[in-house]
């Protein structure tokens, strides 16, 4: 019980930097979907991460880093290339309001998210198995959400054909970065061709931590062309540059 005091603590005080609403309630949601986690690692791959601390600022406070360019809690809001629910469950945790789409191409993973969803009785989330590159042509989801998120999924060129598809005009892309943003200066093209302009870059230090993270937003300034996204797999290997 003191362990979990203290990372109550610690999700109390780094996730309140970024959304001073954050309650007892929030943080022990979190803690079951934590133990979850590290029930479900042991038999299907969804985190590299098994020491509870690191668990609480790498995934979930770093997932609350974006909150603050929510600017509606009723919005729209799907999350590209999800993995074990990273941003998007704690975004839904923690802004209740906002409808959460979760994407990813493996089914084992969908299992483990629809068991955390109901688990934690999550009402306005739902889990859809596929890959982005398919189902950001899926009249049902294109250019159909206010922001399309996307955390440590691929190089910037490769994740604006992925994500930009799912986001209506007007709307933005959040992407989720490490301390290296190289990869910004070969996106230009990308962003022309696929509708996108760049609007913030932030860089933070994770909250408990010295690791710095950036933030990249991009605005959706026009429809994306109907030829894209590409087929599965051709955004990764011949990207737009």
């Amino acid at each position: 019980m003191s362990d979990n005091m203290e990372l109550i603590r610690l999700l109390k005080e780094g996730i309140g930097q970024y959304a001073p609403g954050f309650d007892d309630a929030m943080a022990e949601k979190l803690i079951k979907y934590m133990e979850m986690l590290k029930e479900w690692n042991q038999r299907i791959n969804l985190t590299a991460i098994e020491d509870e601390r690191e668990m609480v600022i790498k995934h979930f406070i770093d997932s609350a880093s974006i909150l603050p360019f929510l600017k509606d809690e009723s919005l729209e809001l799907i999350d590209v290339g999800t993995g074990a629910g990273f941003p998007g469950i704690p975004v839904k945790i923690v802004y209740e309001t906002v409808n959460v789409t979760l994407l990813d191409s493996l089914e084992k993973r969908i299992k483990f998210l629809n068991e955390v969803i109901a688990s934690l009785n999550l009402k306005g989330i739902r889990a859809i198995h596929g890959r982005a590159e398919d189902k950001g042509r899926d009249a049902e989801l294109r250019e159909a959400f206010d922001v399309a998120v996307a955390r440590a999924v691929a190089n910037l060129p490769v994740l604006l054909e992925y994500c930009l598809p799912f986001v209506r005009a007007g709307g933005i892309c959040i992407a989720m970065k490490g301390s290296n943003i190289e990869e910004v200066k070969a996106s230009g093209k990308a962003l022309d061709v696929l509708g996108g302009a760049i609007e913030e870059i932030r860089e933070i230090t994770l909250p408990f931590s010295d690791i710095k993270r950036h933030i990249i937003v991009i605005k959706k300034v026009r429809q994306t062309p109907t030829k894209y996204p590409r087929k599965a797999g051709k955004p990764s290997k011949d990207p737009i540059q």
